[in-house]
């Protein structure tokens, strides 16, 4: 009875299996041991970013706390900062 159930699980690995396929060409650079421990650390800043940081700005950028945290809102690098307006605010830029 073990040999069937062995047999049957080997055949059912065999037949839904597919063929492992990368995204893009790999090259020697992505085994740089840095490059490994990057791979690892990525997903972790990012949760942290979204989970952490983000919701922190959106506290601190509030109108009414922005003198209190000292926030300033960002400027685009060309100049043209609109922030975003209430639905009510009718103001033209």
């Amino acid at each position: 009875m073990k040999r069937f159930v062995f047999a049957t699980a080997i055949a059912s690995m065999l037949a839904l299996s597919v063929p492992a396929r990368a995204h893009d060409a790999y090259d020697d650079s992505e085994s740089y041991p840095l490059r490994v421990v990057a791979y690892v650390l990525h997903p972790v800043g990012w949760a942290i970013e979204w989970l952490v940081a983000r919701p922190i700005h959106f506290l601190v950028s509030q109108p009414p706390i922005e003198p209190i945290s000292g926030h300033v809102p960002h400027e685009t690098p060309f100049g043209d900062y609109h922030p975003y307006r209430h639905a009510d605010d009718h103001t033209e830029y």
